[in-house]
């Protein structure tokens, strides 16, 4: 029954969120893609292609299998909302860069995250496991769930842009709690599965976080020669949607057990974002101290 909840409560969830990412959004963010294409497009393809294909060499490194290793795939085409923004805010990144990301993007993965699913569900599935996920069907479900809300938030801002920066931190927070809710749920239902479930699932979930915030970062140094531009990036691609990847595990595909490594992830990114972030603002204040100092 609390599961049967999770599946009708989630989506209208989402849809309370993404309205929040679009509360945030302008015609404006959309333009500047146009301004800064090299940054875009480098951020871009880190987060659409370098995830999917690290996680995939994770799981075959690491043996991963079954319904862990499509859940771990599913949490790499998810790329993160509004938290991604925040972060960059807060690291002194590129945060026009960050919700460009994110206001673009966000209107893709709709249409990419259903084919990729299904194939990682033909590539990773056991034998005795059988999952069906209805292409045109989940197309319409993600783009009720994700793009409609976010341009009723867009809308909303242009009209009533006071009431949209006020209501931005609270769906922030709101955010945060429902996927806190939605992890001990999960945790619930597997019982005594558990810790076996995160002993498999955590170490390439920690991996895939790790290794993808590095190549980011690392592909804004040296593509981009920006300090700010490759700490978004870096931010981009470690924060991912674990709600949107839980809407798809635990909500169409209705599996606990694959909800493991996107559970997992959404705890390890926040800590290491947290980390990334401290690091980088601490790298900044002994540099202005040395500057000073001269």
């Amino acid at each position: 029954m609390i599961l049967n909840l999770i599946q009708i409560g989630l989506p209208i969830a989402l849809i309370l969120i993404m309205a929040g990412v679009g509360l945030g959004l302008t015609p404006e963010d959309f333009r500047r893609v146009f301004r800064q294409p090299r940054g875009f497009f480098i951020g871009a393809l880190c987060q659409m292609a370098l995830l999917p294909l690290i996680a995939i060499a994770i799981i075959e490194i690491s043996g991963l299998h079954g319904e862990v290793a499509i859940g771990l795939f599913i949490l790499s085409l998810c790329p993160g909302g509004t938290t991604s923004n925040l972060y960059s805010y807060l690291a002194k990144a590129d945060t026009g860069l960050s919700v460009s990301l994110t206001a673009v993007i966000g209107f893709v993965t709709p249409f990419t995250i259903p084919l990729l699913t299904v194939w990682a569900i033909n590539h990773y599935a056991d034998g005795g496991t059988h999952f069906e996920l209805p292409l045109v069907k989940t197309w319409l479900q993600l783009i009720v769930i994700t793009v409609i809300p976010v341009i009723v938030g867009m809308a909303i801002r242009a009209k009533w842009p006071h009431f949209a920066k006020r209501m931005e931190p609270v769906i922030s927070r709101f955010s945060v709690a429902v996927l806190a809710i939605v992890i001990a749920v999960i945790a619930f239902k597997l019982g005594g599965r558990l810790v076996d479930y995160v002993l498999i699932a955590g170490p390439a979930a920690l991996a895939l976080n790790l290794s993808t915030m590095l190549l980011g970062y690392l592909a804004g140094r040296w593509l981009l020669h920006s300090q700010k531009q490759a700490r978004t990036i870096s931010l981009e691609v470690g924060l991912q949607n674990g709600t949107l990847a839980l809407l798809i595990t635990t909500g169409i595909l209705q599996s606990a057990e694959m909800s493991i490594a996107p559970s997992v992830y959404s705890l390890v990114m926040f800590i290491t974002a947290t980390l990334f972030t401290w690091a980088v603002l601490r790298k900044d204040r002994r540099n202005g101290a040395a500057a000073a100092a001269v």
